[in-house]
């Protein structure tokens, strides 16, 4: 039996991280600390376990043996490398750090401590990517030319924890990053899952075009990003992410192939809808994405438990995640110097 502690009790951890550790039967929720005391007590009387004063605190505790990091982004490496350090494993939510010194500076704290460091890339768990992962291997609409990608709601000012236009994501204190950050690693992450080929070239550009706090200044960080990538194979495609999608949610993915378009997530009925060359249309029904009005099990939480209990390295390692944050940081400096920017993988 695993004891799971959680650092960050806003909403992330009470949608996604609580419900799923609370129905999975090899770990139990034992402690929780918050930066709010109130909310922290609040969650603690509902869940059970120990609301902890401070993150040192919940983290000396030595019966713990795993966390969840659900803190604000400018705060991810610092708690996770303590709490590795304190021979904690680690589950924590994108993005996995603010510089990339630091994201390296994780997966060290994790090799140095023989602990799990996974990072919550929960859209490579998602039925329709899996299975449309597949579906490419086996090549079913031949090779990947090209491919559009995208991720757009209305932001997380009606999602937050604390709603409203002045939550933490539009701050560049803690956010440190916006739109790309918080939507795009996804995508960058999953057309990466998806095409097996790792980003090589990014032209980007990041921007605040509507978002404004509730002074009416614009937010500090970006609520739009708009990404060309190129793959290690030569796959040239358009990854989309956005705070200002003011209707229905977009998370989809297009992949155009040499042999006809796979659309995933595109469609209401069918998660996958294959087009193939010669006219033939092939659909696939299963569970839809999760969505902020719409919360599914995710996979992420039992992944991280699976791992720990048999002590197995997973996709979503602090590791593996890092070619996806290169991107991100490459994407970044390609918007603020207007170039073309190299992402170094080696």
């Amino acid at each position: 039996m695993i004891n799971v502690g959680i650092i960050g009790c806003g909403k992330i951890a009470q949608v996604r991280h609580i419900p799923e550790y609370l129905d999975n039967k090899n770990c139990r929720l034992v402690g929780f600390y918050d930066k709010n005391p109130d909310r922290t007590k609040e969650i603690a009387q509902k869940y059970g376990g120990i609301a902890y004063a401070s993150c040192e605190e919940l983290l000396s505790n030595p019966t713990i043996d795993a966390v969840s990091v659900c803190v604000s982004n400018n705060l991810h490496a610092q708690i996770t490398i303590e709490a590795l350090r304190a021979g904690k494993h680690v589950l924590c939510e994108k993005p996995m750090a603010t510089t990339l010194e630091d994201c390296k500076a994780m997966v060290k704290a994790a090799e140095d401590a023989g602990k799990k460091l996974l990072i919550g890339h929960n859209q490579r768990l998602a039925p329709a990517h899996r299975r449309a992962k597949k579906l490419v291997e086996e090549g079913l609409i031949g090779d990947i030319i090209t491919f559009k990608t995208t991720f757009g709601h209305g932001g997380p000012e009606t999602w937050s924890i604390d709603a409203g236009p002045d939550v933490w994501f539009f701050d560049k204190n803690t956010a440190v990053m916006g739109a790309m950050a918080d939507l795009g690693i996804h995508k960058t992450d999953l057309i990466q899952f998806l095409t097996g080929k790792k980003i090589v070239e990014t032209t980007a550009k990041l921007a605040t075009l509507n978002k404004k706090t509730s002074d009416g200044k614009p937010i500090s960080v970006d609520d739009n990003a708009f990404c060309i990538y190129k793959m290690e194979n030569g796959i040239i495609g358009i990854m989309t992410a956005s705070w200002t999608y003011y209707g229905p949610e977009d998370n989809s993915t297009i992949l155009y192939g040499t042999k006809g378009i796979m659309r995933i997530y595109d469609d209401p009925q069918y998660a996958i809808k294959v087009l193939m060359h010669d006219g033939e249309k092939i659909n696939f029904e299963m569970e839809g994405i999760q969505t902020n009005e719409k919360q599914t099990k995710s996979g992420v939480i039992d992944l991280f438990v699976d791992s720990i209990l048999n002590d197995r390295d997973t996709e979503l390692s602090g590791k593996a995640a890092l070619s996806s944050m290169k991107a991100v940081f490459a994407s970044i400096e390609s918007s603020e110097k207007g170039k073309t920017i190299t992402v170094d993988q080696d």
